[in-house]
């Protein structure tokens, strides 16, 4: 875990790509005690520990289905029966798609031990914090963190996207939903630690997986969870929700195949 020195930060932007409705604005400070935090999402080869050693099974397991985005359901994939289905048409609600079957069917996790675990709910993020002594970090952790130090930085790194022409995170390349050039170098996810780490040794803060978190959407919308960081299927057109200050929301039992988790912790000291 990297450490984050105590202080006072800014957060949140008043900038015209702050999307009206998410509660980016204004820009406010906040005062943090120094905490931990996670330098990865937490990979499948963490999340099978800790299956292994409790015998936990997520909530995707037992519903017996999660979302996949349509074009990485795998060939024998099938769709199961669900009423009253709201989604948008690039998700199908695959059956038996889960943690260790990320994209449904008789997928598996071969060559993808090393990459965020998705298709987990903020109940089973919870559920695996317990049991690593951890917990989710909240909004105002998550975002000071993303930013490395940098102040009021779009992205983890500055305020370019693509500085020099370069890819710093795993998002949509090319035209949502319909093509993904992959330019960035992943179709789907990436290992946790793909692309060089932020101020503050973090890998991934933007793209990749979605980010549970401790903090509720709204202080009257306690069953939904905020989530942070956007993911492979963000893009500027649809989701620009991968900049530091870009929330979003799902319900405690929601799953996919782009929705993860860091974990969070005290520094706690003597005396």
């Amino acid at each position: 875990m990297a450490p984050i020195p105590s202080g006072t930060w800014l957060i949140g932007d008043d900038g015209p790509e702050a999307i009206p409705g998410d509660g980016e604005r204004p820009v406010r400070p906040v005062d943090l005690p120094d905490f931990l935090i996670d330098r990865t999402a937490v990979t499948n080869a963490q999340f099978a520990a800790f299956v292994r050693a409790t015998g936990y099974r997520t909530e995707a397991e037992r519903a017996g289905w999660s979302f996949v985005f349509a074009a990485q359901l795998h060939p024998d994939g099938a769709l199961a029966d669900v009423d009253d289905l709201i989604a948008p048409e690039w998700w199908c609600a695959a059956r038996g798609a889960c943690w260790h079957r990320p994209d449904g069917g008789t997928s598996s996790l071969r060559g993808r031990m090393d990459h965020p675990v998705v298709h987990v709910s903020w109940n089973d993020a919870l559920a695996f914090c317990a049991f690593a002594g951890k917990r989710l970090p909240t909004e105002e952790e998550w975002e000071v963190a993303a930013r490395g130090g940098l102040r009021r930085a779009t992205y983890p790194w500055g305020d370019a996207l693509t500085p020099g022409g370069a890819h710093m995170c795993n998002i949509w390349q090319g035209r949502f939903p319909m093509q993904n050039t992959a330019a960035d170098g992943y179709l789907a996810t990436a290992p946790a630690r793909s692309f060089a780490p932020n101020g503050f040794g973090l890998y991934n803060m933007s793209g990749n997986c979605w980010e549970w978190t401790a903090s509720d959407w709204t202080p009257d919308t306690p069953a939904m969870k905020a989530m942070r960081g956007g993911s492979y299927l963000c893009h500027a057109s649809y989701c620009n929700r991968y900049r530091v200050s870009a929330r979003t929301a799902n319900a405690a039992q929601a799953t996919s195949s782009h929705l993860g988790f860091r974990c969070a912790g005290d520094i706690r000291t003597n005396g």
